[in-house]
Order: C-alpha cells, then structure tokens, then sequence
C-alpha cells in the first residue's frame, strides 16, 4: 500500500491538471465575442470572416434548410409515398407508388447532383483560400496587439532561438523541399487520422466516446496549423507541442465537434465551415502556450499559466 499510494497521487494531480487544462481549451472556444474586438481592429479580417458567413452559413446551409422544409415536403405532396384516401380501388396495384419513389428520389439526386455536390466543392476549395487570409489577418491583429514589455529573460530567448533557426534552416532549394516533404506529410497525417475516426465510429460501446474524442483533436490541430505554417514551426515541434498539450486541444476542438456531431455530413460541414472563422481568438492562445513552454510541470506554474491565458 506504501508504495501504491504515492501512483495514486501522482495520478490524481495530473487527472486534475488535465481535466482544468480541457476546460480551459473548452472556455478559450466558446470566447467568440473576442473575434469581435479583432474583426474590428482590421477590416480585412472583418471582410473574409463575413464572405465564409454568407457563402457557408447562408448559402449552404440555407440551400440545406430550403430542400428538407420545402422541396422535400412539396416533392412528397405531389409524388405521394401512400395511395391517397378514395384512390384505393383505381390503384390496385403497386407500380404508380414505385413510380412516385423512383420519380422522387431521382429528382432529389438531381439536386444534389447540380447544386449540393458542386456547391460543396466549391465551398470547400473557397473557404480553404479564405481560412489562410484569415489566419494571417488574425496574426498581424495579434502581433498588433501583443505587449512589448517582456522581462529580459524572455526577450534573449526570441534572439536565441532565431540566430539558431538561421543557423539550422537550410536555404533556397533545401528548404523548399522540406516544406513540401512536411505539407505532404502533415496531410498524410490528417487523411490517417481521419481513416482512424471513421472507423473508431464502428466500436461497440465506447466507440461513440473514443470518435468525439479523435474528432476534437483533429479539428483543434487543423484549426492551429494555419498558424503554425506562417510562423514556420518545423513538424516535430508542432506534434511535440500538440502531444504536450492533448488535455487543451482536445478542450478546444470539443464546441465544435459538439455543433457537429449530431448531424448528417453535409450540415456537419456546413456548420463546421461557420464555426472556424470564429476561433481567430487560438493564434493568442497558441502564443501563450508557447511562453510558458507547453505543459505545465506543477501546479504553481500551472496556475500561473491559467492566469497568463485568461485575461
């Protein structure tokens, strides 16, 4: 018991500090009403946040929403799905009801064909340009407004670590071919990670548990590469800084998820493509992370940290 007692401690701290690290992700998600204070310090910001609003938010899911309390209603009143009250003898048969399915369902794919599948390529290729606009929008606004007055340990790190980044980059040639190698195995990893949410969702019992939980980190990393490209943090610092930090991005990523998580795929996307915009407030967070050199060691300077990040 003497020696078990102390593991159960150690567990205990660190289920607690990772318990308020997810709360604290959580918390940081749900603060849109600060992308408001940025989208008003820069009008470009303000102008691609609401280009994805109206393309995503009202043109797709409105066309969703359009189809399914109209189209589909009107569609199922004109091609009905039973014989009508007073009909039944003059429809013996069968085969006008299948007609009226296969007339049915053939329209709706007709729509889906022509206006759903192509807005949605087009959404995802538009909103994908916009996102990168609004990443490096909301990092000039938060460069803007970062202090200035560090204490003098902190200002020798910067220099430090810049004189080694120039020493240890490579140039021209070399180091275009890391980026490209890093990019395609970052999308590697994205597509692996995603074949593994999809098929967490067939587990039985936990599997719903285990998909939310994959899912929150998926979106929480897609979410923060945007910046870590223009800041051009190398790939094995960005998983070693997300491994480090699993409790706040798996927080962070949850909102989203949660919006997402009950409703088919092509709302799902919709919803999610509304949703990111406003986590503009993470290239803050993501600095603050950083200065205090991810995860926390003990508890006085993990509430140091809480204190740093939630002002």
């Amino acid at each position: 018991m003497e020696t078990i007692s102390p593991l159960i401690n150690n567990y205990r701290t660190k289920l607690k500090q990772a318990s308020i690290f997810w709360i604290l992700g959580f918390r940081e998600a749900c603060c849109l009403h600060r992308v408001i204070i940025y989208c008003l310090r820069s009008k470009q910001l303000m102008i691609r946040t609401g280009q994805c609003f109206l393309l995503n938010g009202f043109i797709f899911l409105g066309s969703i929403l359009l189809l399914r309390s109209i189209i589909t209603p009107t569609l199922e009143w004109i091609l009905p799905i039973e014989v009508v009250d007073g009909y039944e003898e003059a429809c013996e048969s069968e085969m006008p009801i299948r007609l009226y399915a296969f007339l049915r369902i053939g329209l709706l794919q007709l729509i889906y064909g022509l206006w759903f599948y192509p807005l949605y390529v087009f959404s995802f290729i538009l909103s994908t340009i916009w996102y990168n606009d609004i990443a490096q929008f909301g990092l000039k606004v938060t460069r803007k407004t970062e202090p200035t007055n560090l204490t003098p340990s902190n200002q020798k790190e910067p220099s430090t670590s810049q004189s080694a980044s120039h020493v240890d980059k490579p140039t021209d040639l070399g180091r275009v071919m890391i980026g490209v190698a890093e990019q395609g195995y970052s999308v590697l990893l994205l597509n692996f990670f995603f074949l593994e949410v999809y098929l967490t969702g067939f587990v039985p019992y936990i599997g719903k548990a285990l998909n939310f939980a994959l899912l929150s980190w998926m979106y929480a990393y897609y979410c923060f590469e945007y910046k870590w490209n223009f800041s051009g943090l190398s790939l094995d610092k960005r998983l070693n800084f997300f491994e480090s930090n699993w409790a706040f991005f798996a927080g962070f990523g949850s909102p989203c998820v949660l919006a997402i998580f009950f409703f088919s795929p092509l709302v799902s996307y919709g919803v999610m493509a509304v949703l990111f915009p406003l986590q503009v407030r993470m290239l803050k967070v993501l600095s603050t992370l950083k200065k205090q050199n991810g995860e926390a060691k003990n508890w006085e300077s993990f509430r140091y940290f809480t204190l740093q990040i939630s002002y």
